[in-house]
């Protein structure tokens, strides 16, 4: 059975004005793909990446291929993103990406199987004792 997760967010789209604009995101994951994010900006462009990738971006510098994610202080994380047209820059507020991240973790967590119990051990074998 598959679930899709998802989180409406707002980011700073950092540019060479004076000010970031604002705009929508939304973040995915189905947990038939687990591992995967995606990040969809205006526009239908979606960005998909691994999840370990933003949950690891959240602490420390991580970069994979033409993304890079940093924390930025304690309330705010920064994707990069890099593709032949050029750069773009958001700036995020952490919550909702920390909710997101819980939320899938929950959601796989829960549709996981159960692992199978242990074999049962042989039964000892009985001893005969003649006199």
């Amino acid at each position: 059975m598959s679930l899709v997760i998802q989180e409406h967010a707002r980011a700073r789209l950092i540019t060479d004005g004076p000010d970031p604009r604002l705009v929508p995101v939304e973040l995915t994951c189905d947990t038939d793909a687990p591992q995967t994010v995606h990040v969809r900006l205006p526009g239908g462009v979606d960005w998909a990446f691994g999840r370990d990738l933003l949950e690891g971006g959240l602490r420390a510098p991580v970069t994979r291929d033409d993304i890079r994610v940093w924390p930025c202080g304690r309330a705010q994380l920064v994707l990069e993103l890099h593709s032949p047209d050029g750069v773009a820059v958001f700036q995020f507020d952490v919550v909702p990406l920390i909710r997101f991240l819980h939320r899938t973790r929950e959601a796989i967590e829960r549709l996981a199987p159960a692992p199978a119990p242990p074999p049962a051990a042989p039964a000892p074998a009985a001893s005969v004792t003649r006199a």
